[in-house]
């Protein structure tokens, strides 16, 4: 799936509702009435927002991958799904975010929605502009001419 392009800015009010920007929303279309998956990053202090159909995709990758017959195998598949949990917005628009991913994503007030290339994720803003500005400018340019054919 095609995920929204740019980074959004959002705010986070007290009842932990995030009001979705209509350009958004917009750029997902039909999607947005399918409902969603939040769960906590996996490599970063963020949450990962999936449309449902490519939360299933993942699931069905984890399944060719993982088996639940070998113990290892199956911890980690219930490590990955931990914390996932099925979102729809609002008559408002709005996202409800859960009390604890609110504290894993360690989001304040001040969020940013922002695309990579299979998901979306979901920042505290300040997190944000930090993780952006650990790669510094030649890092990412040796790492996207070393990636990129």
């Amino acid at each position: 799936m095609s995920y929204p392009v740019g980074h959004f800015n959002c705010k986070l009010d007290a009842k932990g509702r995030l009001m979705i920007p209509s350009d958004f929303k917009e750029q997902l279309g039909s999607q947005v009435e399918e409902g969603f998956v939040l769960r906590p990053g996996l490599h970063v202090t963020c949450l990962e927002l999936y449309t449902r159909k490519d939360w299933d995709e993942v699931q069905e990758q984890l399944r060719g991958a993982f088996s639940q017959f070998k113990a290892k195998q199956e911890a980690v598949l219930r490590k990955y799904n931990a914390g996932a949990r099925f979102v729809r917005l609002d008559g408002s628009g709005r996202l409800q975010i859960p009390k604890d991913l609110i504290e894993k994503g360690m989001l304040v007030k001040d969020i940013i929605i922002t695309s990579v290339t299979t998901k979306m994720e979901i920042w505290d803003k300040d997190l944000y502009d930090q993780t952006v500005n650990e790669l510094d400018d030649e890092e990412f340019f040796n790492l996207l001419s070393e990636n990129i054919k």
